[in-house]
């Protein structure tokens, strides 16, 4: 579990550029790290923040997402799902690392490494206030986003 200031980090970003959380000050932020653009829980996660994008914003609320996958492969799936938030490339896992999201995992039998999934909400003093890991992906977005409108200041 982390708590506290939530750990600082600069990544590059599917707008082309260098993404520091700290520069998200003054406004809370739901960070959350899925394994894979593309995949079919993956998406369906996305286009649930993309669904809710309007409400978190009217919340005072940045979504930041965080993969292993390249800024080109985010791009990609920005444009065929019409994204409106920014998805940050983490290729070599240091953020994963950080956040403690980088898990053994099983697929289909095997033991592999990959991201787990997990969501931090962080307020706008840069405290992460919530950790859900393991998250499972139906529901997950709408019980994010009543919890940022229930606890979190959002002026």
């Amino acid at each position: 579990m982390l708590h506290g200031q939530a750990p600082d980090f600069t990544l590059p970003a599917s707008n082309g550029e260098s993404v520091t959380l700290s520069q998200f000050r003054g406004k809370n932020v739901i960070l959350y790290f899925y394994p894979k653009d593309m995949t079919p829980g993956c998406t369906t996660q996305a286009c649930d923040f993309r669904d809710a994008h309007v409400s978190f914003k009217e919340a005072n609320t940045v979504i930041l997402g965080i993969s292993r996958d390249s800024v080109a492969r985010h791009t990609k799936f920005i444009e065929k799902y019409d994204l409106p938030f920014l998805l940050l490339s983490d290729e070599d896992g240091k953020v994963c690392d950080l956040y403690g999201v980088y898990k053994e995992k099983n697929m289909f039998g095997k033991k592999v490494m990959g991201i787990e999934r997990s969501t931090f909400v962080i307020n706008a003093e840069g405290i992460i206030v919530k950790e859900e890991r393991k998250v499972k992906v139906k529901d997950h977005v709408g019980q994010a986003l009543e919890f940022v409108q229930q606890n979190l200041e959002s002026n």
